[in-house]
């Protein structure tokens, strides 16, 4: 379990983009509410990124699947930063929030520190339960390793500007074990993103190099994703959020390597009923 500083508290993400930018699923997760196999009810929800400027991306919503390819227990994705901008969010979803029942985390990614920070102030009017500041995207050319001043200055820039808890996400091909010193006390919680193809399958090409090759995610990450867990944990006091939950075991083993919370990335995408029956599971085996 994570608190937060504003009091609130979750064992279970739904991470970035899996249950589009409001909470409520994509076109084709909606359904499965109406029956009973979905309930984002059950999550803190991370909204997909935005960026300050809509951003095209790789995603094309009359085929959503071109920028995705199911793997043995996974799923690889190159969609990137795609979508309609802060501008679009703050008109069409943000004010919606204020009866809303979901609790939601905002995810941002930035061209620089200050845009950032005028981000982050643009979002206070609305109802979160904090921001998540995305330092990695595997499919988006960076160097931020190599960056971190870049990467402090976008933190504080953002802390000065918003009212609201902020966790921030990293990924295995960063310098995460000295990043994640350095933000300590920066921070409330630390997300992992999806892995970078050419680290989990060197010698393959991707089936999206076309696309910049993608990042994976799912059961075929978790070697990496929980080695990188498992080192934050070692390494930090930062509450840190278990990621690549494929099956229902993956939970225990995800918070018996040290995290705090459990999210569920691409499990949504290949089978969007399974995080809801997981966690009422998981639930359910505590009264027993």
């Amino acid at each position: 379990m994570i608190k937060l500083s504003n009091g609130h508290k979750f064992e279970f993400m739904a991470a970035s983009g899996s249950l589009w930018f409001d909470g409520g699923g994509w076109f084709w997760e909606r359904p499965l509410k109406l029956i009973g196999l979905l309930d984002p009810k059950l999550f803190t929800i991370v909204t997909k990124t935005l960026t300050r400027l809509p951003k095209e991306g790789n995603l094309k919503m009359y085929k959503p699947l071109s920028a995705v390819r199911f793997l043995n227990g996974g799923v690889v994705n190159a969609i990137g930063l795609t979508n309609p901008g802060l501008d679009w969010w703050c008109k069409e979803v943000g004010p919606k929030l204020k009866c809303s029942p979901l609790s939601i985390i905002a995810s941002i990614h930035s061209n620089s520190p200050r845009e950032a920070g005028e981000m982050a102030w643009r979002l206070n009017r609305y109802n979160l339960q904090g921001i998540e500041l995305n330092l990695s995207c595997p499919n988006v050319n960076h160097n931020l390793e190599t960056e971190m001043e870049w990467i402090l200055e976008t933190i504080r820039q953002v802390k000065k500007a918003s009212n609201f808890p902020l966790i921030v996400k990293l990924s295995t091909n960063q310098g995460y074990k000295k990043i994640a010193k350095k933000i300590e006390f920066l921070v409330e919680a630390i997300s992992i993103n999806s892995v970078p193809w050419k680290h989990v399958y060197p010698d393959d090409l991707s089936p999206l190099h076309h696309l910049g090759g993608g990042g994976i995610s799912g059961k075929a990450a978790q070697e990496h994703n929980w080695k990188m867990l498992k080192e934050l944990v070692g390494h930090t006091k930062t509450p840190i959020i278990g990621p690549s939950v494929w099956e229902y075991e993956d939970i225990d083993k995800i918070q018996a390597l040290g995290a705090k919370a459990v999210s569920f990335g691409s499990v949504f995408l290949r089978y969007p009923w399974r995080p809801t029956m997981y966690v009422k599971r998981y639930k359910k085996s505590l009264t027993k």
